[in-house]
């Protein structure tokens, strides 16, 4: 699946089934305006709860690290986090990797969400700093 080509609502409701395919309960998409940096709300199959944000960007867009301080803003506190995640279509720069590793978020770049999607690399919440 070419993840890229879906609109912002078919991208998080596909994070969401993948959420779901891989054992997660209790999953929402909460996406859209108000949404406080939440796209996807579940309870991963270790009982975490998962906050999940998804950014789809085209072809040399990077998720900088704004991105990830507004998210790291809201993720653990408004939604209480155990496992906060970061996926995207694209790629991080280098100080947005560095925010989330001291922050302990997850980032799911296009490769690891395709490795993701067909089974042969981690799901997010296996690759956490608290799993």
């Amino acid at each position: 699946m070419d993840y890229a080509v879906l609109d912002p609502d078919e991208f998080e409701r596909a994070i969401a089934e993948l959420c779901v395919r891989d054992g997660c309960t209790d999953v929402e998409v909460v996406g859209g305006a108000g949404d406080l940096g939440a796209d996807v709300l579940a309870v991963a199959p270790s009982g975490h709860r998962l906050v999940v944000q998804c950014k789809r960007y085209g072809e040399g867009n990077r998720v900088g690290s704004q991105d990830l301080q507004r998210f790291g803003g809201t993720c653990f506190t408004v939604h209480e986090a155990d496992i906060a995640v970061l996926v995207t279509t694209a790629d991080f720069t280098a100080p947005a990797l560095e925010y989330a590793e001291q922050c302990g978020i997850v980032c799911m770049d296009a490769e690891a969400l395709t490795a993701w999607h067909l089974g042969t690399g981690p799901s997010p919440w296996e690759t956490s700093y608290e799993a």
